[in-house]
């Protein structure tokens, strides 16, 4: 039963964790202070995050071009946080964090390359 269940979860479409775009130097500080609490969190009272497939349009939308981007890979099971599920009209419900992350819940950090024409590519590890 165990492995039908196991083998189901490998097979669903559902993401098995969720992303956050982050400039390397600000990652660099949430791993001195031990937490991560984005700007975001002051102006707009949450975290933004993303499903690996929603992260690419978010990342071109907001980041075209910049260099030095890392992807925080991130366990929802092992936030602290209130995660919530937020429509973001036109274009889907994407995740929010209310509160700081614990840097416990992030599993890998990944570069965050970009194409020959300024465009974000999902780093293999995320790639289905």
């Amino acid at each position: 039963m165990t492995e039908s269940i196991l083998a189901e979860e490998l097979a669903s479409d559902a993401p098995r964790g969720l992303v956050h775009i982050i400039e390397a130097e600000v990652w660099r500080a949430a791993q001195t202070a031990g937490f991560y609490a984005a700007a975001s969190l002051e102006t707009e009272g949450f975290i933004h995050l993303s499903h690996p497939q929603q992260v690419v349009w978010v990342a071109n939308q907001f980041y075209k071009g910049q260099s030095g981007l890392m992807l925080l890979c991130i366990d929802p099971a092992k936030l602290s946080a209130e995660l919530r599920y937020d429509e973001v009209p036109g274009h889907g419900t994407f995740p929010h964090l209310y509160g700081a992350m614990n840097l416990e819940a992030v599993t890998q950090v990944l570069p965050f390359g970009l194409d020959r024409e300024g465009g974000f590519v999902l780093p293999q590890a995320l790639q289905r």
